[in-house]
């Protein structure tokens, strides 16, 4: 945090009649300074406190923050469903894999809606030392973000063909396990007569599983962000109303996204179990380490308010996770993927902040903070449809950054 709000008698005496390198000197020094503004309530007048010069003591100190941020978004379109269901045997239309119905597009990724912004908390505790450099160890994290999106077997308007095709939901999924094949009748048509088959009827599978005229297919998207901080605060250069300093020290960051697709098929009568519900899953996990530098600057602003602004850099090495997995509704079959990767992701940051020291020992902070991030990685396509190989498209590159207003109080002890 800033430096301790107090500072006794002796001094302020000793700022007034000592002259150093970096202070200002002479009458007028205070002009629009701390010392206009008539001390501190139940103290002295000229017991002033001097938050941005020389502290001239050491302790303890805790913080804690709110605020609400903004990350762009980095999911991207995928075509996951479209409207109709695929002949897979041919018994209907006479040519294996002919797909029926409009084919129009019931489910993509990007059918989320609205994006929100992320409450957040960050706290932490720190240690002062006599020459003003401060230690400092923090943690913040984003409340989850989720989202969540749905397809149906009613189509927009109801509309579709005298068949009713467009009511079924098919997804392109394949090299899967025959226990995904789903209900044996999805339709009339299998155990029907076939026109002009002398009483012979139609067989069971005649559209082959799971996501091969499905009924519902739900889709969530879930993303968290945190942060953690150990650093030093050390001040270079100095006034009575001004002061630069250096910031240096390791930080770490740490991307998570998981996207989720759940598909149901039921019976020509409307039931379903847990056989005929598959789910996959994609996680996208992206920590990163690594030491940070920077350069800060405090101005006061009299009245017992001061501004501040810092601006760091980053490289950090990203622990890059990403496992993609579909399971069937009873859990008795699984296909899962798991790569690993690392990569150096540079950053850069900044923020700009009003603080008010209202009485000894306490400060009050609100401010703008923003954080970026390179060469990240990010879902261009979640889903992997060939589940004898899953392999989802991920994208390289991905710039990302949080930004956002927060405010917070601290105090010394």
């Amino acid at each position: 945090m800033r430096t301790r709000l107090l500072g006794g008698l002796a001094a302020l005496a000793a700022v007034l009649t000592t002259a150093t390198p970096g202070r200002a000197q002479g009458p007028g020094m205070y002009s629009g300074g701390l010392s206009d503004s008539g001390g501190l309530p139940g103290l002295p007048a000229e017991n002033v406190p001097l938050p941005l010069g020389n502290p001239g003591g050491h302790g303890f100190f805790g913080f804690v923050d709110g605020g609400y941020y903004t990350q762009n978004w980095t999911l991207g379109d995928q075509i996951i469903a479209r409207r109709g269901l695929i002949d897979s045997t041919g018994a209907v239309t006479g040519t294996p894999g002919t797909f029926i119905g409009s084919q129009r597009v019931a489910l993509t990724s990007s059918q989320f809606g609205r994006r929100s912004d992320a409450p957040a908390f960050n706290i932490g505790i720190g240690y002062k030392l006599d020459d003003g450099t401060s230690l400092t160890a923090r943690f913040m994290a984003f409340t989850p973000k989720s989202y969540n999106a749905a397809a149906t077997l009613v189509p927009e308007g109801f509309r579709s063909d005298s068949q009713l095709a467009d009511t079924f939901l098919t997804a392109g999924v394949f090299n899967f396990s025959p226990r995904y094949a789903g209900p044996a009748r999805k339709t009339a048509f299998e155990g029907s007569p076939i026109p002009g088959g002398a009483g012979s009827t139609f067989g069971d599978g005649l559209f082959y599983g799971i996501w091969n005229g499905a009924s519902t297919m739900v889709i969530t998207y879930k993303s968290s962000y945190q942060e953690a901080e150990v650093g030093a605060r050390v001040p270079i250069f100095q006034t009575e109303q001004s002061r630069i300093y250096a910031l240096a020290g390791g930080r770490f960051n740490w991307f998570f996204e998981r996207f989720k697709w759940f598909t149901t098929s039921f019976d020509v009568d409307g039931g379903t179990d847990s056989t005929s519900i598959a789910e996959y899953t994609n996680d996208l996990s992206q920590r990163l380490y690594g030491p940070y530098a920077g350069v800060g600057h405090d101005i006061y602003l009299g009245s017992r308010f001061a501004l501040s602004s810092d601006l760091t850099g980053a490289l950090l090495l990203g622990v890059i996770k990403e496992r993609a997995k579909y399971k069937l509704g009873d859990n008795s079959i699984s296909t899962k993927r798991s790569v690993n990767d690392l990569r150096i992701v540079p950053s850069a940051g900044g923020n700009l902040n009003l603080w008010w020291y209202p009485i000894q020992g306490v400060q009050v902070r609100v401010g703008y903070s923003a954080n970026t991030f390179f060469n990240t990685k990010s879902m261009d396509e979640p889903v992997g449809f060939n589940m004898g190989a899953i392999d989802p498209a991920y994208g390289d590159n991905q710039f990302r950054i949080i930004h956002g207003v927060n405010f917070g109080i601290g105090l010394f002890f």
